[in-house]
């Protein structure tokens, strides 16, 4: 499979603090990849990177073979990134309809001044289409003229999620889709990334690790603003790297004894 998305000793300096060091990662395109790691690995200042809302210290990204390091998120998403964010991001005041069809025309080419941005028509065809089509996939299309606000927090959830289906992307970025949701809402969001996955690009960060593992083709594992191990999802969980990041060496030491005095 071609590689859709490249970082390059890719790094986040912030004062003496290195949250991201000198990261090299490819994604290859049709691939789901799951990024896992303790709080505070550097997980989410990755995303940042290369979604372009933080500059890198150093290193590069290159997005479809193009290098995109100094690119702005605005023009990363016109090319077929789109991410979420760990906390819902979508507008309360509006309706879940405005929400959809607001984001489409802000990266609609012909809408990117501001001029035109404020003066236009939200009669535009296509992101009508696209806009009522992502509402059908995600279930909210009973909702559509219902002010988000008074949407539960798994709904908003998958609004924001339908939001940057709308924008057609060949790779999408989720940060933490399933925090703050309960196991109805979980079920809901993963029966939704199993259906989409196989027509687009997928990057999960993720804490609840179990609920992930039958969905990604790969994780990495992030600590100290370092990948220590990547591969199949049960081989690497099962790493003694990985488990001596989440559970400390002193329980891995103290579960081999055990083992060994049990044989």
């Amino acid at each position: 499979m071609p590689e859709i998305l490249a970082a390059e000793g890719l790094s986040k300096h912030f004062g003496g603090l290195i949250a991201v060091n000198k990261v090299n990662l490819s994604i290859k395109k049709g691939e789901v990849a799951g990024i896992i790691g303790p709080n505070g690995s550097g997980k989410t200042t990755f995303f940042n990177l290369l979604s372009g809302f933080f500059p890198p210290t150093e290193g590069r990204m290159f997005l479809f073979g193009e290098e995109i390091t100094h690119m702005p998120p605005y023009q990363r998403v016109m090319k077929g990134m789109v991410r979420t964010f760990q906390l819902v991001s979508v507008f309360n005041s509006m309706s879940v309809w405005e929400n959809l069809v607001l984001s489409g025309i802000r990266f609609k080419e012909r809408y990117t001044s501001a001029r035109k941005f404020f003066f236009l028509s939200t009669k535009d065809d296509e992101i009508q289409e696209n806009c009522l089509k992502a509402l059908r996939l995600v279930g909210l299309e009973s909702h559509a003229s219902t002010l988000t606000s008074e949407l539960s927090y798994g709904s908003k959830r998958l609004l924001e999620i339908g939001i940057a289906l709308s924008l057609n992307p060949k790779l999408l970025l989720l940060d933490e889709p399933l925090s703050g949701l309960s196991d109805v809402e979980i079920s809901e969001v993963l029966n939704l990334l199993h259906r989409i996955k196989s027509d687009l690009t997928l990057v999960i960060i993720e804490h609840k690790l179990s609920k992930i593992v039958n969905l990604v083709d790969r994780l990495c594992v992030m600590n100290e603003g370092h990948i220590i191990c990547e591969g199949n999802p049960n081989h690497v969980l099962c790493d003694p790297s990985v488990r001596e990041c989440y559970w400390g060496k002193e329980e891995i030491d103290q579960g081999l004894l055990q083992e060994k005095a049990s044989a």
